[in-house]
């Protein structure tokens, strides 16, 4: 499987079950997507902002809901795996991507697999193992969270600086050594997550000390 980020934004997922895997699954897609969660019975559980339908699909039923909700993605996590398997089916007929919560390991062609995430938003990053132990991946997110600790913050920093570089018309190789020695310094890392108001001032700094000029911003 390769790896890729999907924008879901204005697109609607269907996740067919509403147990707690279902509401897990439409928790994380919708900070999102608008999720539809079909089922004919709801775990005491928070579905975030998940319209829930209260019905019981069979497999014949499967095509019609999913023209219905014209899903870009179905998710399958009922405890039926004739379900489970006529939703995919009514999914990939209808050009649409299937994850299947019953499945681990091995994946069919347009299957995806839900990664454990770390935001610090604009950052984003996921861990997967293919689906072949999920307590893996949770451990290593769990153990990347304090890594990436400012990680939003420094994005957002170096998007300035280099806009303000290119403004300031400092030259391409310049302004990737700068921006650079800015992401690898310590104290702008520290400034950041400590929510100090000097990061900016200790990335100034070490930008003056690349481009070795102290009036370089604009």
């Amino acid at each position: 499987m390769i790896p890729l980020f999907h924008d879901f934004e204005g697109e609607t997922v269907l996740v067919v079950g509403g147990g707690p895997v279902g509401a897990r699954k439409a928790r994380k897609f919708a900070r999102e997507a608008d999720v539809v969660v079909l089922s004919p019975e709801f775990a005491d559980a928070d579905f975030g902002a998940a319209e829930r339908v209260q019905a019981a699909p069979g497999s014949e039923d499967a095509a019609d809901w999913v023209a219905r909700a014209d899903p870009a993605l179905v998710v399958a996590a009922t405890d039926d795996a004739d379900v489970n398997d006529a939703f995919a089916g009514a999914a990939r007929e209808a050009g649409a991507l299937v994850n299947r919560a019953d499945e681990s390991g091995g994946r069919d062609a347009d299957s995806v697999v839900v990664p454990a995430t770390i935001r610090d938003d604009p950052v984003a990053v996921a861990v997967s193992t293919g689906g072949a132990s999920p307590a893996l991946s949770k451990y290593l997110r769990e153990q990347l969270e304090d890594e990436l600790a400012g990680a939003g913050g420094m994005a957002d920093l170096t998007a300035s600086l280099r806009a303000e570089l290119k403004a300031a018309d400092v030259p391409p190789e310049t302004r990737r050594d700068a921006v650079r020695a800015v992401v690898r310094s310590g104290p702008v890392w520290k400034a950041l997550r400590t929510g100090g108001t000097n990061a900016r001032q200790t990335a100034d700094d070490v930008v003056a000390g690349v481009v070795g000029n102290t009036e370089w911003s604009t």
